[in-house]
């Protein structure tokens, strides 16, 4: 699989009926390596191994329903009080991030009112911190680290 712009984490692979498998330590089993799964598992791994987030506090392809249509949200981390309190949308490295991402970030915080959005294809990523006072967001240079407090 391609090099991201992550740091490199040692996964558990597999083949099974010609497709390669990637395991995933949150949800306890392998799923097919698509070129998205992979961001997603690593930028997963980042969170933990670099930001300190709990795992207990992630989700990953969490559903939700936004105009009457069932979505999932490629990862979903809550804060200690069960709200969510960071949306991240994971596209393949070859995606190139447009403003329709960020509309569909966006259309999904509708519902969550999560406080950060993080969008990233594995070679750029995206921070985003919700500014409610002007109803707008505010770029950053990263996401902050976990705080246990």
């Amino acid at each position: 699989m391609q090099k991201l712009n992550l740091p490199a984490f040692n996964f558990k692979l597999k083949s099974n009926e010609n497709k390669k498998l990637i395991f995933d330590c949150l949800r306890k089993k392998y799923f097919v390596l698509t070129p998205e799964e992979w961001v997603r598992q690593h930028f997963v791994m980042y969170l933990m191994a670099m930001k300190n987030y709990p795992a207990s506090l992630i989700a990953i392809e969490k559903q939700l329903i936004v105009n009457n249509l069932k979505k999932r949200t490629d990862i979903l981390i809550f804060n200690k009080q069960g709200k969510p309190d960071i949306i991240v949308e994971c596209k393949a490295p070859n995606v190139k991030i447009t403003q329709s991402t960020f509309d569909q970030i966006a259309r999904y915080n509708l519902r969550l009112n999560a406080n950060f959005l993080i969008i990233t294809n594995g070679l750029k990523h995206f921070y985003c911190k919700l500014d409610s006072k002007n109803e707008s967001y505010v770029f950053l240079k990263d996401i902050p680290k976990y705080e246990n407090n």
